[in-house]
């Protein structure tokens, strides 16, 4: 089964829209069909974002994603790396898929480098359209 991790864009993506390639990629995770990982850094940022009043996301919406998220997700405590990011926000994000072997779903491609385990939500259904999960 496919490892990911998610950046925090693409879970409010998903929390915004049911349609959309972030969307099918929550439900697939929701559905135990690709592998999450996460780590608690990662947890509080998405619950910190996801109650952000410009979101205006009710405490019911909010306690679907991350309830769901905890229920199916895999807890990670990784090491940090040494890597130079543009954000350093989003070292989270990169030691934790670095260190699983997972692959990084973000809609910010801009701001890691530019490696193969890094993907845009696009890159990735079609990834997994091309490949048995």
């Amino acid at each position: 089964m496919l490892k990911t991790v998610i950046d925090t864009n693409v879970i409010i993506s998903a929390a915004l829209s049911e349609k959309g390639n972030p969307s099918k990629i929550l439900n697939l995770v929701l559905n135990k069909s690709i592998h999450l990982f996460y780590s608690e850094q990662i947890m509080n940022e998405y619950i910190e974002v996801l109650s952000r009043p410009r979101f205006n996301f009710n405490l019911e919406k909010q306690k679907y994603f991350i309830d769901g998220i905890k229920k199916v997700g895999i807890l990670i405590f990784p090491s940090a790396s040494n890597i130079l990011l543009p954000d350093e926000n989003d070292r989270i994000f990169y030691d934790l898929a670095k260190e699983s072997q997972a692959i990084l779903i973000t809609g910010n491609i801009k701001h890691f480098p530019n490696e193969d385990f890094i993907l845009t939500p696009t890159q990735f259904i079609e990834f997994i359209e091309n490949k048995i999960i």
